[in-house]
Formats: C-alpha cells, sequence, structure tokens
C-alpha cells in the first residue's frame, strides 16, 4: 500500500463524514498527522481540484472533481428536481429550448432540457456528455472554475476570453460550434461557486448576435429571482 495515497484518501474521507469541510488542525487530528504533513497532502489535493479553499474561510472543502466523479456514475434527480422549475422560467420566458448542465470529470453533461415549441427550434440531447472546450457552457464552466481550467487541453489559449466570461458573467456562441446554432450560458452559484449552468439554444437567424446579451441579461435575472424564490 502507498502510505501517501492511503493519507490522500483518509483526508478526503474525513471530509466527507465532517460534512464536507474542516480546518486543518481537525484534519491532522482525524488523519493521525502531524500539521506540515497534512498540509502537504492537501496542497496537492488542491493542485488537483479535490479539495478547494475558499475566500475568507479558513476551512479546506471538498472539490468539484470529487463531486464530478461521485456524477459519472451517481444519481443527479436531486438536483435536477430542484432546479426544474428555474429552468422551466428559462424556457418559458426566453421562448427558445433551455438546458442545465454539470461538469462530469472534464466533459459537460446535460442534466435536462425543455424544447422551445417553434417549429423552427434547436433539440437538446438530455444525457448526452460533451468536451469542454467550444460551446458557451463549457466556456462558462472553464471561466468559473480554475481548477477546470487547468486540466482541460486547450484552455490555456482561451485565458483573456475566459476572464471576460467570468466578468460579464455569461457566455455567447454565435455560430462558432454548429452552422446556424446560436447558445447563452450562464452560471447557477451556491455558496459562491458555480454548480451548474443553464443555457438557452436556437436558430442563428432569430437568436442574433447583437440580441444575445440582451438574452443573457434576461436569463440572469430569471436565475436570480428564482434562486431567491428557492431559499425561501
Amino acid at each position: 500500500m502507498i502510505q501517501s495515497v492511503s493519507r490522500a484518501l483518509h483526508i478526503l474521507e474525513l471530509l466527507a463524514h465532517s460534512g464536507g469541510s474542516a480546518r486543518l488542525k481537525e484534519i491532522s487530528h482525524g488523519a493521525g498527522l502531524n500539521v506540515p504533513t497534512a498540509h502537504n497532502l492537501l496542497k496537492t489535493l488542491i493542485a488537483l481540484g479535490y479539495v478547494i479553499r475558499r475566500t475568507e474561510d479558513a476551512r479546506y472543502h471538498l472539490g468539484d472533481r470529487v463531486l464530478n466523479l461521485a456524477r459519472v456514475a451517481g444519481n443527479d434527480d436531486q438536483l435536477r428536481e430542484r432546479l426544474r422549475p428555474v429552468l422551466e422560467a428559462v424556457q418559458r420566458e426566453t421562448a427558445e429550448t433551455a438546458f442545465v448542465a454539470v461538469p462530469s470529470g472534464d466533459r459537460i453533461y446535460f442534466l435536462d432540457v425543455v424544447e422551445s415549441s417553434a417549429l423552427l427550434r434547436v433539440s437538446g440531447q438530455k444525457g448526452e456528455r460533451v468536451t469542454m472546450v467550444g460551446s458557451a457552457i463549457g466556456q462558462l464552466f472553464l471561466a468559473y472554475n480554475p481548477a477546470l481550467r487547468a486540466r482541460t487541453k486547450g484552455a490555456e489559449t482561451l485565458d483573456r476570453e475566459l476572464g471576460e466570461i467570468a466578468r460579464q458573467g455569461y457566455a455567447l456562441d454565435h455560430e462558432q460550434v454548429f452552422t446556424g446554432v446560436a447558445a447563452v450560458a450562464v452560471p447557477w452559484m451556491e455558496d459562491g461557486e458555480m454548480r451548474a449552468g443553464f443555457g438557452v439554444t436556437g436558430p442563428g437567424l432569430r437568436m442574433q448576435p447583437e440580441r444575445l446579451p440582451q438574452i443573457a441579461r434576461q436569463m440572469q435575472d430569471i436565475v436570480l429571482r428564482n434562486r431567491l424564490d428557492l431559499k425561501m
């Protein structure tokens, strides 16, 4: 048995049993490690995306990569059910096909889709997994998740674009991935982190470039309004 691997996995289990987060001293004590050893292991886990630190928070938290790996073979029914009303509101108010997506390992997983009733529309594929680089929703995940960006091939060439997406809070795609298809994506934030992304996709002729920022702001308003309702 490789000792460093065993210790690292023990730390992840400790974090899970502590509700997903713990302080350094709690981790070192629970794992039976001195503080420097625990700290070094945590730094490695952070670099790999299995543990994260949050601004102005002394605790260590389970990172996106643990959650994403669990999602590959896991059950997202609870998240899908919770976000379904938001998804329906996005589709209803934009009148285009709407979807909600989450990271799945280093790919995108389409958790749920509500299609437009328009005769000319873009269909969505619930349960589909696609690559991270290229699409509006993929760019959004990369912009909001530095650890994911660091381990995604091709993302290093997009730093300026991803920085702008993170600043404005949405990502746009007008026929960049598929001819005749446009898309807009906005984040779903929880505890200061992007947990999922909502997207709208439709014909490029109807979703013209000058209209996309307007749709993005509309989606941001819908998501904010519904996030506040869910907390009540």
